[in-house]
């Protein structure tokens, strides 16, 4: 039997951060899928985690875990492939590991992935990204801070993890102003920004202070921001905008949400997809092709130049017995009239 403990540690602290360079979100997703299956495996099996065993973890067991996730913690599809996902990256990595568990691990890499709805993204509409933008009152140094965080996030199409990453360094304001973005996957971007954006960021870089932390933006403590911080300020400033734009209630509002809405407001403006996917940092240009689904107006192009096919004409006939006693009845009336 072989302990399975030193062969996720060497996965998590060796495989995935120095052989293949995954980022900090992918080894905290990673670490968090394998302390719930350990935890469940624990449970079933009545031991310790630390005292279970590679063979314990087959794939009737992997399965057992996947039902699991779905009608006991009532994850979605989606959530249900990551860990999967995570798991057989593991896999991979015991196949060279341990090659007496050949056949176990290729039992586990031929699990499928459940099929998930390709449903439209969430976006708001240009009055309620405005109502949300609006919604920081500039007057103290939360609101200047949150006024600069709300645009950036929008304006860079920044993901919750890229925006309180960023760091004084990443800033350029001369000759034009300008922001690295690391986004995932360790890819760099370089975007410019809005001159609305760019003086909301120097309002706030002018107020925030000599504080020994390399973010730009930090909380009120001198720390940096974390990612549950800034949705707690997202969740509030959408909660006041509803005042005045009451359909953002219906809407459930998070970074992804203005990344979104960010995405379709190039693609509306310069209808080019490449252009979205290099503003996004997308990988590959099938992740953006998501947005052409959900933009009309290419579709409305589309369907102005094709030639439409005729409608062919006539007139209506009445079939039914009663609309035909009907019109009987109206042309008897109208000859009783005129006396013919």
């Amino acid at each position: 039997m072989t302990p399975i403990a030193p062969h996720i540690t060497a996965f998590l602290q060796q495989r995935l951060p120095l052989e293949r360079g995954a980022s900090d979100n992918t080894c905290e997703s990673y670490a968090y899928a394998f302390k719930l299956l350990l935890e469940f495996a624990s449970r079933r099996l009545k031991t310790q985690p630390s005292r279970l065993f590679l063979e314990q973890i087959d794939a009737p067991m992997i399965l057992s875990f996947l039902d699991y996730l779905e009608t006991t913690r009532h994850n979605g599809a989606s959530s249900r492939n990551t860990r999967l996902a995570a798991i057989k990256s593991f896999m991979r990595f015991v196949e060279y590991r341990v090659p007496s568990a050949l056949e176990q691990v290729r039992r586990v890499l031929a699990l499928p992935m459940k099929r998930t709805e390709s449903r439209l993204v969430s976006h708001l509409t240009q009055q309620e990204m405005q109502a949300i933008l609006d919604a920081p009152v500039p007057s103290d140094w939360f609101g200047i801070r949150d006024r600069a965080m709300l645009h950036l996030c929008f304006a860079g199409a920044l993901r919750a993890s890229e925006l309180v990453g960023l760091c004084i360094g990443d800033l350029n304001m001369q000759p034009y102003a300008s922001v690295v973005v690391h986004g995932k996957g360790r890819r760099q971007r370089c975007l410019p920004l809005w001159k609305e954006t760019a003086s909301a960021l120097k309002a706030w870089l002018a107020i925030r202070g000599a504080v020994g932390t390399p973010e730009v933006f930090i909380n009120a403590r001198g720390e940096s921001m974390t990612r549950s911080g800034f949705q707690y300020i997202l969740r509030k400033h959408t909660k006041a905008a509803s005042t005045d734009c009451p359909s953002i209630l219906s809407k459930r509002v998070s970074s992804h949400v203005l990344r979104h809405t960010c995405a379709l407001t190039v693609l509306q403006a310069t209808k080019d997809l490449r252009k979205v996917s290099l503003w996004l940092g997308h990988a590959s240009m099938q992740t953006t092709e998501m947005y052409t689904r959900i933009d009309p107006s290419v579709k409305l192009e589309a369907l102005e130049s094709i030639v439409a096919p005729r409608l062919r004409s006539g007139r209506f006939k009445a079939t039914d017995k009663l609309i035909a006693s009907l019109n009987t009845a109206r042309i008897m009336h109208r000859r009783k009239a005129t006396g013919r």
